[in-house]
């Protein structure tokens, strides 16, 4: 994910600050994303409205409310088993 300066805005900003008050100055820059792009206030308008005490509270709440365009493969994980059932699993194999 590309913040295109967004993290410099966010670390800038001067907290505390609301969601809304982030959502009002820089809802407006874009994200850019592996399969295409969102504004900040796309994002930020998704989260329950709340204080950001810092910086980091406020990176991460962006950071966790991107949407599946900042997923690579949806479903997709090489380090586990898919799970029996899940509609990510592979066509059974006859022998």
């Amino acid at each position: 994910m590309l913040l295109n300066g967004t993290g410099d805005v966010i670390d800038d900003y001067e907290y505390p600050a609301t969601t809304e008050e982030l959502i009002d100055d820089h809802g407006d820059r874009t994200l850019e994303l592996p399969n295409g792009s969102e504004t900040v206030g796309d994002v930020l308008a998704r989260l329950e409205s709340e204080t950001f005490e810092t910086a980091e509270d406020a990176r991460f709440a962006v950071y966790s409310a991107v949407s599946d365009k900042a997923v690579g493969r949806v479903g997709y994980s090489d380090r586990d088993p898919t799970p029996v059932g899940s509609p990510y699993s592979p066509d059974a194999v006859s022998f």
